[in-house]
């Protein structure tokens, strides 16, 4: 049961369906994996947002698509928060791949990631939780500062952005009081902006189990959508970067997880570290990078949930994943300010080892996206 049909849920299915698995995609928007060959049903339903309704819909899918004993995967942060909080629940219903809340907490809201990150002596950036206007700090810094929310739910909904970059002390006023009419008591950060582009964006992907890492995959965010605070990567290329593996392992050991879960991190070419951003507790944009590594991390979780024994497994570094839809239209910005050259780009798209929609062994969900682009455009920002 895959809940979320856009691309990312479409290389859940493709991991699934590849094993002769039967998936059902549960969605609350018009999404590109139904037209998949290995979605058995798509089915359409109001929301996926709030918890209650969350909750709704599945003991609906329950009762009535005879999904008793299902595996589920979320694909957004509120639905990890919904599985989680209400474990016992669910889990009567279907096999739930998640830990409970108290694990949950430490990714979900980033004052607890960052609190969590800083005792176990994890670097991170530097960071100021204000509660009023009163609390904000200096401006006159040599790095510039962003404003972004503890919980990026309503956030991210209401604006389609993960931060707002703030120059001068009007800015850091004014994006404060807006950002804290939005997050509905989540919290607001105040942070410093590390300098770099997506090339400085590295992250730690795992299926992780009882405190040790079962299958691993370090990655470099060469290009994301936007290309200063990226909602979404499109271009990722497997690298070999030992110092996120030694911190990561930390932190999700502290955590107590169980799952797949992706950790960014950016270099810091001031400091020559890497400082712990977000992490995700789910699959994340791009995981369909690592069945092209070696590392197929639905298939993996799915087969654990069924008892099965999985291998440990590391994914070969030098490959190289995509996302047209997105990476096109923003190289095309890219070039217009001379951030990007026409070669290098053009050298970057022939090395690619996997599309993020298109195959052709299963050509219609890449169809459906190119029907889909202005809604998507429209409704996510694609």
């Amino acid at each position: 049961m895959v809940m979320g049909g856009d691309y990312q849920g479409l290389g859940i299915a493709r991991s699934l369906g590849r094993l002769g698995v039967p998936v059902i995609v549960i969605d609350d928007e018009r999404s590109i994996a139904g037209a998949s060959r290995y979605v058995r049903r798509t089915v359409r339903v109001p929301d996926l947002r709030s918890e209650e309704a969350t909750v709704a819909e599945l003991h609906s899918l329950v009762e009535h698509h005879g999904a008793q004993g299902w595996v589920l995967f979320p694909t957004r942060d509120e639905q990890v928060a919904t599985l989680a909080k209400r474990l016992v629940q669910l889990g009567a219903w279907f096999r739930v791949p998640s830990p409970g809340w108290g694990s949950i907490k430490h990714a979900w809201d980033k004052r607890a990631t960052y609190e969590m990150a800083s005792s176990l002596g994890i670097p991170i950036p530097m960071s100021w939780f204000p509660d009023c206007v009163e609390e904000l700090p200096d401006v006159t810094r040599a790095r510039p500062l962003i404003v972004k929310p503890a919980v990026k739910e309503h956030f991210f909904y209401a604006t389609g952005v993960k931060a707002w970059r703030v120059d001068d002390a009007g800015a850091l006023r004014s994006r404060f009081l807006e950002a804290q009419a939005l997050v509905q008591g989540g919290g607001v950060i105040v942070q410093e902006l590390i300098r770099g582009s997506g090339t400085s964006q590295y992250s730690y992907c795992a299926f992780w189990k009882e405190g040790q890492p079962i299958a691993e995959m370090t990655a470099r965010r060469l290009r994301q959508h936007p290309s200063d605070f990226g909602r979404a990567s499109t271009y990722v290329e497997t690298v070999e970067c030992p110092p996120i593996v030694e911190l990561s392992r930390r932190f999700l050991r502290a955590m107590d997880y169980y799952g797949l879960v992706e950790i960014e991190y950016k270099r810091d070419p001031d400091e020559h570290t890497y400082r712990l951003l977000d992490v995700n507790a789910r699959t994340w944009g791009y995981h369909s990078l690592g069945h092209a590594a070696g590392v197929d991390f639905a298939a993996m979780l799915f087969l654990d949930q069924l008892g099965d024994s999985v291998p440990r497994v590391v994914a070969t570094p030098g490959r190289r994943w995509v996302r047209l839809a997105t990476d096109v239209p923003n190289a095309v910005v890219d070039l217009r300010a001379g951030h990007l050259a026409p070669g290098p780009y053009l050298r970057s798209l022939a090395a690619v080892d996997t599309e993020a929609v298109f195959s052709w062994r299963d050509p219609a969900p890449w169809l459906a996206e190119v029907a889909l682009l202005p809604y998507l455009a429209v409704k996510r920002g694609l």
